[in-house]
């Protein structure tokens, strides 16, 4: 109870910056729209849609789980900055429980994640995007979403605590953009290559944005043939948060702990 107390205590911390930092609440603003219309309108034309259907519908899962990959690279960011500002040792010297400030970190990106989430679902559904399964499982693909925004949160806290300095974070951040690139969440994966079939339907991020489309009743749920955790990715999605959030939140804990000594 107290890690969950102090921790909210620093979720509201870091609530509380974003609102000084104008350029961020923009970019939540507007970037949503420009990445709609962007790989919606310019890209979509070229692209067909496993069993025909809309293109746009069949990229906003993508898009959804994407701004979840996002969190990694954010969370890396904010940490390693944190660090080399000195705010990390302020904290650890405070009388709060060590785990409350990984905790804080992770939950003020899921609950800032949720709302640029929302935003990029209005954006999607005045571009024509519908989620056709009722509101039930809308909820559902939302919760998987948090899920998935979640874990990346924790990875990225892990990493931002063993970079250097925060221009090393800085400089790594764009590599979050092809674990991006290789999954199906821009094209479809059926007419890979084997080997890159193989390597996109493995990323945790294809399972999620599968899980999405089936949920929300989108195009392209499933590929023809396609591995197990495409063929199940709602379960394969639990999994791959399960094990990772078992690996990193102890390993994000353990570091922040250990730094201080």
């Amino acid at each position: 109870m107290i890690v969950l107390a102090d921790g909210l205590t620093l979720v509201e911390r870091k609530l509380l910056h974003l609102r000084h930092q104008p350029g961020t609440l923009v970019a939540m603003l507007v970037m949503p729209a420009v990445m709609v219309v962007l790989f919606g309108f310019v890209f979509g034309s070229a692209i067909k849609v496993p069993g025909g259907g809309n293109y746009r519908e069949y990229l906003m899962p993508g898009l959804f789980v994407m701004t979840g990959v996002f969190a990694l690279s954010s969370a890396m960011v904010d940490v390693a900055t944190d660090q080399g500002r000195g705010v990390t040792d302020r904290l650890r010297s405070m009388p709060t429980a060590r785990a409350a400030v990984p905790v804080g970190q992770t939950g003020a990106d899921t609950v800032t994640g949720l709302f640029g989430l929302l935003i990029l679902m209005a954006s999607g559904l005045a571009f024509g995007w519908r989620a056709h399964h009722g509101l039930g499982h809308a909820l559902g693909a939302i919760g998987v979403l948090l899920l998935f925004r979640y874990t990346m949160s924790w990875v990225g806290t892990y990493l931002g605590l063993i970079m250097p300095s925060a221009q090393t974070a800085d400089a790594l951040a764009p590599l979050t953009l092809p674990l991006s690139m290789l999954s199906n969440a821009f094209v479809p994966t059926d007419g890979m290559p084997g080997w890159l079939r193989v390597v996109c339907e493995g990323n945790p991020l294809s399972a999620a944005v599968a899980a999405c489309r089936s949920l929300f009743g989108n195009p392209g749920a499933a590929a023809a043939g396609g591995s197990w955790p495409l063929t199940h990715p709602l379960a394969a999605t639990l999994l791959w948060s399960a094990f990772l959030l078992a690996v990193f939140v102890p390993l994000s804990v353990r570091r922040f702990t250990r730094a201080g000594l």
